[in-house]
């Protein structure tokens, strides 16, 4: 059985993941303006798709699968 989760448009406007009655979210999406405005009423749908690709790319690097990391370069970076 799947554990139940919810997506939430939270009031500072993120689209987070959380287990329903519980504070800190597992996830959180925050769409900067322009986003925003070119996604109109579609922000929610996006998020629950971004949401569900990461959940999906994770199972497949738990089960020691390749997880196309050759499309992107990750940058580390220290905000002071």
């Amino acid at each position: 059985m799947n554990p139940v989760l919810e997506l939430v448009e939270m009031p500072n406007g993120e689209i987070c993941l959380r287990r329903p009655g519980e504070g800190e979210p597992l996830v959180c999406i925050r769409f900067s303006d322009e986003s925003s405005n070119y996604l109109g009423g579609s922000r929610i749908e996006v998020a629950r798709a971004m949401i569900q690709a990461g959940m999906e790319a994770a199972e497949n690097v738990v089960e020691g699968e390749q997880v196309g990391s050759e499309e992107f370069t990750t940058v580390s970076q220290t905000v002071h």
